[in-house]
């Protein structure tokens, strides 16, 4: 058994768990001793993989359960705020996947929730959690570079034609690329900048009425004093960004370019969303997964990352990439590296430890995941209105 280590409680063993699952299973500092999801092939799975670890079939009592010290939340969007208000009233700390919730309303109600309970509240996986654009922040902390003055994010992706539920392909139920990308894209933005944001001014379509909903935006965020980034996102499986990152793919592991058009190749003979529900339930925990291979893989070459960022400053552009920061100054271009990971996604693991063990305010608590929401939020009115819009929850900037 595991000393010092958060014993952790997991809401949905879907897609967002499997994509933990290495980090979940291979930190130090994480112990998984409970699970929760209506699946009974998932829930016994899990009791399989880990021995003496409680399955539950409803959230109420993996939030009782003693054995649990904090909870992960892996549930669809839409059920996030009823089980973290679960979770805090239980005495609970939180870890909540990204977005936080899909209303401001809700968000608030969760960040109440958790000072009522005296918990902390964390939102993440984002990739503002990965090591080189925290290098690249400290960079731009130290002054050797100047003040920064413009941020650009770019990144394609096949996001769009990835098998769906239904209610992923609604934007008003929390689907589409806004909802699930942009508070990457927003987050690593934020970090870099270091300040509020002010405003936004966005476009976002429906490209392709087949999935109807947002695979793709264009927005312009303004952080006053003379700073501004852009954000550029495409999620309909044509040009790669990972092509700018040495094919290093987005979790930090090499890609073969050579696999072009394979997610759409995969739906082609979808007939109905049923079917497409059920190719993406092939992919969940319990189904054909467990968590053996998450046990024994290796850790990644290379960090997790979300396409090419350059944050241009005054004496400097600064360039993370998934090994370190490449640095383009007035008269040298230079690498600094980083070690590569010991366990995938550690970051997130290790603010998590850090709040619960040792009392640490963490960098993705409610608020910050506030502010993520609201800047989502804005790009979808933004690009519905035509006109800038004005932002007022970006305190945790």
């Amino acid at each position: 058994m595991r000393q010092d280590a958060v014993q952790l409680g997991v809401v949905g063993l879907g897609r967002a768990f499997m994509l933990m699952l290495p980090t979940l299973v291979q930190h130090p500092r994480l112990r998984l001793v409970a699970a929760c999801d209506p699946r009974p092939e998932a829930r016994a799975c899990f009791a399989r993989d880990f021995a003496g670890a409680r399955t539950h079939e409803d959230v109420a009592a993996l939030c009782a359960d003693p054995a649990v010290q904090a909870v992960y939340v892996a549930s669809p969007h839409q059920f996030h705020l009823d089980h973290v208000r679960a979770a805090a009233a239980a005495g609970k700390h939180v870890l909540v996947e990204k977005p936080l919730a899909l209303s401001l309303e809700e968000a608030q109600a969760m960040i109440a929730a958790a000072r009522a309970g005296g918990v902390h509240l964390l939102v993440g996986h984002s990739h503002s959690f990965d090591a080189p654009y925290r290098l690249a922040r400290e960079m731009i902390r130290s002054g050797a570079y100047g003040a920064p003055r413009m941020i650009t994010a770019l990144n394609a992706t096949d996001y769009l034609y990835r098998p769906r539920r239904p209610e992923e392909l609604d934007t008003a139920q929390g689907g589409g690329a806004i909802f699930s990308q942009a508070p990457h894209q927003v987050e690593v933005v934020r970090l870099l900048a270091g300040r509020p944001a002010r405003s936004i001014r966005a476009a976002a379509s429906v490209w392709d009425p087949a999935r109807g909903t947002e695979g793709a935006y264009n927005a312009l965020l303004d952080f006053g004093e003379g700073l501004s980034a852009t954000l550029t996102y495409d999620g309909h499986a044509h040009f790669d960004t990972d092509e700018f990152q040495g094919w290093f793919g987005e979790m930090g592991l090499p890609r073969d370019p050579g696999r072009y058009g394979e997610a759409r190749a995969a739906l082609a003979h979808i007939r109905s969303r049923e079917e497409e529900a059920a190719l993406k339930n092939r992919r969940a925990y319990g189904t054909n997964l467990d968590a053996g291979e998450a046990r024994s893989a290796a850790p990644p070459p290379a960090y997790n990352h979300f396409g090419l960022v350059l944050v241009s400053c005054e004496r400097a552009a600064l360039r993370p990439t998934p090994q370190g920061v490449m640095v383009h100054g007035d008269t040298e271009r230079r690498f600094e590296a980083l070690p590569p990971p010991a366990v995938a996604r550690q970051e997130v693991a290790e603010e998590l430890y850090d709040a619960v063990a040792r009392g640490i305010p963490p960098l993705h608590s409610g608020e910050w995941g506030l502010a993520t929401l609201e800047i989502c939020l804005a790009l979808l009115e933004s690009a519905r209105t035509g006109r800038e819009v004005a932002l007022r929850h970006q305190g945790a900037g």
